[in-house]
Formats: structure tokens, sequence, C-alpha cells
């Protein structure tokens, strides 16, 4: 914990992980902080809380992160991990302390197989800020892009350095804004756009009730990508990936990540159409040797995914009668 943090109050809070635990309502930088130990017998560590609620007790705060009553952006740093969580059901984001780094979640690997489509980006944006490990990824590994990233809540934001992330410069910046209002706002073409915005449930449903898609789809430069991470509530995916087919011109690829349960939705600027295998698999192996991620493995996945398309009449998107032929045969 920065030295700088001033213990203001400790207190007991019955029934939950100790009979005695300590909980320190701490202030760093002008943020208010709550800080106590994880009520979880089976997580132990400590929780940071950035802007806790008002006019509850931290052991209120705890009793009701253990109820599932309460969804609030907060850190669980373990022995070995700082893991975001908006509710004690579900992990955001996770940092390993021995490697901050790293991508520690399969998804996160598995979206930088942008790569294989435009493998030397200028700009990237991502909307979606989490604890921010496509960022740090990205920034530490593609030096020639401009990088992005862009979160609706403070809360999320004021927790960039409990996890890491570098500080604002000619090439990285963290911008505080809606995503769809902040692309519609850019004047230069984006190579990349990585999306992975999520509430306490699932997906952001605002991306979908805004022209937020068609908005990055006429940004995108000529060899752009979307990359679009699904997870949470299903019931929740069609009205993201109809909105895609109409802004991206009606085909996208879907590709599993088994591992974690999540979907990935790939997007792209120009028509649909795959490099022949030979030329992926070189490029696979170059990325491979560069960036020690699995991009064969990546390319084989993307193989047996799905290309979308969306069908006019009943307004729905469905799976293409030769996706994995054409995927496996480009």
């Amino acid at each position: 914990m920065n030295s700088s943090i001033a213990s203001m109050h400790s207190m007991p809070a019955h029934g939950l992980r100790s009979k005695d635990p300590t909980i320190t309502a701490v202030m760093s930088k002008d943020i208010p902080w709550l800080e106590f130990d994880s009520p979880w017998f089976f997580n132990p560590g400590t929780v940071r809380m950035p802007y806790p609620p008002q006019n509850r007790t931290a052991a209120e705060i705890a009793q009701q992160l253990v109820r599932g009553g309460l969804t609030h952006p907060y850190v669980l740093q373990t022995e070995s991990e700082r893991r975001l969580h908006f509710s004690g059901d579900a992990v955001q984001s996770v940092m390993r302390l021995d490697e901050p780094d790293a991508l520690a979640c399969a998804y996160t690997r598995k979206m930088m197989a942008f790569l294989l489509f435009n493998p030397r980006p200028r700009s990237i944006v991502m909307v979606g800020l989490g604890g921010g490990s496509l960022a740090k990824f990205c920034y530490r590994n593609l030096h020639r892009a401009r990088i992005c990233a862009v979160e609706i809540d403070e809360r999320v934001i004021a927790m960039r350095e409990e996890f890491l992330m570098p500080a604002d410069d000619h090439r990285f910046r963290i911008v505080c804004d809606d995503g769809a209002h902040f692309i519609s706002q850019l004047a230069e073409r984006i190579d990349i756009v990585l999306v992975d915005a999520f509430d306490a449930v699932g997906i952001a449903p605002t991306l979908a009730t805004t022209d937020f898609y068609a908005q990055v789809a006429a940004r995108l430069s000529s060899r752009g990508v979307l990359v679009m991470n699904f997870s949470g509530e299903p019931q929740r995916y069609a009205s993201h990936i109809d909105r895609i087919l109409v802004a991206f011109g009606g085909a996208a690829l879907l590709v599993p990540v088994l591992a974690e349960d999540n979907l990935l939705l790939f997007a792209f600027k120009g028509a649909l159409s795959l490099p022949k295998v030979a030329a992926y698999e070189s490029r696979a192996r170059r990325l491979q040797s560069r960036l020690a991620l699995e991009f064969p493995r990546f390319l084989r996945r993307i193989r047996q995914g799905h290309i979308l398309v969306r069908a006019s009449a009943s307004n729905v998107a469905k799976p293409h009668p030769h996706a994995r032929r054409s995927l496996a045969r480009p």
C-alpha cells in the first residue's frame, strides 16, 4: 500500500471471514478508498474499493459483497494476483503479481489475434478499460501503435495504478468518456477497435442502443478490425451481433474461447475474405516468436469458428452455410 495512504478508522465485521478483521478506510490522491480484509473464506486477501458507497460502514459493505447485494468495482488482492470485480461472482480482469504485463486471461490472449489480420497497426482504441491487461500488453509490445483506452466509469479509471498501467504519454492515454461519443468525435482513422465493456451482468447494453457500431465501422481504416468480447448474460448477445452485422455489411467471424466460456467476434472494414492458409501460418509463427503467444493455435481456433451473416428477411444473425469450409480453405 502506498505510504501516502492514511489509516482513518478500524472496526469489526462480525460474521464475515474472521471474527474480528481489521477494516480500514483509506484516502489516496484525493480519491476516497476503502480497504478491508477479504470476507470470503475461499478467497483470502485484501479488498480495495474506490469511491465506496456513502452512508454505509465498512462492515455493511463487506457483508453486501458476500450476499451479492452490491455491484461496485473493487480490487481483490490475493497472494499471487490482483483481480478486478464488479460483483462477487464475476472476475472482470486479472493481473499476476509476478508478471503484471502478462495476459493472464485466455480471452485477452485470443483477442490479440487481430494481429493475424493487421500485423502492424498504427492506432488502437479500446472501449472498456477493466484492469488494463490489453492496454498494457499493446503498449509494451506494439511500439508503433498509439493506444487510447476509453472508460465511462471513473471508479474503474481510479484503479489504473492498482493495475500498474502506464502514465499517459504521446503513445498512450486513458479517457473518461462514453465509447460511442468518443469514437464519433475522432477525425483520424483507427486500425483496431477492441471492445471489452461490461457491467455487473454482462455486455454493456448501451452499446446496442446507440449508433456505436456504425461509428466504429465508419472510422476504421481500410484494413481495420473490430474485436469484441462476449461474456455474461447470453440474452444480451443478439442485439449487439445484429447491429454489428448491419454496420459492417452483413458478415462477421465468431470464435469461441473454450477455456473461459467467452465468445470473440471479429468484424472487418473490408470484405470478409481470408488470405491463403500458408500466409496465415507463416504470420502466426512470426507473431508467436515475437510475442510469445500461441498464434498458431489462435489460427486453428479461427478456422473452427463461424462466419455469421445477417438474414435480411428475419433481421437475425445466422451462421453462414459454408462457414467452416470457407475458413478451412479460404
